[in-house]
């Protein structure tokens, strides 16, 4: 480890997946085509979305950013990962670790607040929807929006100056393919316990209040499609909701593991496993949850090709 002084590091070592050798170029094919599905896919959503004037609706204007979250989010860590499976030097700069752990925390964030505010989105849909026009107005979807954004942007920055604090004298392998917190104060020798408690009370705030706000609307929605007279309405609204409550207990099952079940002491396959979820997979199934198997989505879609067609 190159050092100026007992405390200053100029790089990180990650040392990745934990993939045999002759796995790698599965793995490398793997998660390429599962960045570019993720980005295709949530670009796609966002195109339909500002093209198609019937889908600019409050729904859809969180999706968009649902989407472009989703595309952050794997962008800030998916490319790295990928250069360094096929290269030899896992290296990655002081600076360039605390910024991707900076970003990532900030997207992970948002990806958090955009999943309460979509589900009372369809709470109001669903449970008061001759009131739906009145209570989502355009003031109030660009203030959730803009909050969602401001907290989040305090979380991470919060973070990353405690974070900065620290010194690192002992190691500087990173077991993991990112810069994440939780393996970066793993490596620390100052006294992390100010870290870990905000983790465990900021952070779980957080973390409480947005999984708080997804329950209790799906809730609310159950009890409505409960009273509902009509079957048919009542198997469409739990299966909606079912989809949707599939990538919020994938979503926070994986944040939990990751930063609250965590040891701060060893690292383990289980934890890189979970952190692949968190930053590959959710984004992933996110278009498809969302957005790809919705009916609008499809509409829009067969109306821009068909536009396209007509040009040709």
């Amino acid at each position: 480890m190159r050092k100026e002084n007992q405390s200053t590091v100029f790089e990180f070592l990650l040392l990745g997946l934990p993939i045999r050798p002759e796995h790698q170029n599965v793995f490398f094919t793997l998660f390429l085509a599962m960045y570019l599905t993720t980005v295709l896919g949530n670009l796609l959503i966002i195109l339909l979305i500002r093209l198609d004037s019937h889908l600019h609706t409050p729904m859809y204007f969180f999706l968009s950013h649902l989407a472009f979250t989703d595309i952050s989010l794997s962008s800030v860590t998916v490319p790295k990962m990928l250069m360094n499976i096929q290269a030899q030097q896992h290296s990655i700069s002081y600076k360039g670790c605390i910024s991707q752990m900076y970003f990532f925390v900030l997207f992970g964030c948002l990806d958090n607040f955009l999943l309460a505010v979509m589900a009372y989105d369809r709470y109001v849909a669903i449970c008061h929807p001759l009131h739906y026009i009145t209570i989502m107005r355009e003031e109030l979807c660009f203030f959730l929006v803009a909050a969602s954004w401001f907290f989040c942007c305090v979380h991470a920055l919060l973070h990353t100056l405690l974070l900065i604090q620290l010194s690192f004298c002992a190691s500087n392998i990173i077991h993991n393919f990112f810069c994440d917190l939780t393996p970066l104060l793993e490596l620390s020798c100052s006294d992390i316990s100010l870290n870990k408690l905000v983790i465990f009370t900021e952070g779980g705030l957080l973390f409480i209040l947005p999984l708080s706000s997804v329950m209790g609307s799906y809730i609310l929605i159950g009890c409505t499609a409960l009273k509902a007279p009509s079957t048919k309405r009542f198997i469409k609204t739990f299966s909606t909701c079912g989809s949707h409550l599939l990538v919020v207990f994938l979503y926070y099952g994986t944040v939990a593991c990751e930063y609250f079940f965590s040891s701060f002491q060893n690292s383990s396959d289980k934890d890189i496993v979970a952190s692949v979820f968190y930053a590959v997979v959710t984004p992933l199934m996110n278009p498809f949850i969302y957005s790809l198997r919705n009916r609008d989505i499809k509409q829009a879609l067969e109306i821009v090709v068909t536009r396209i067609n007509c040009f040709k």
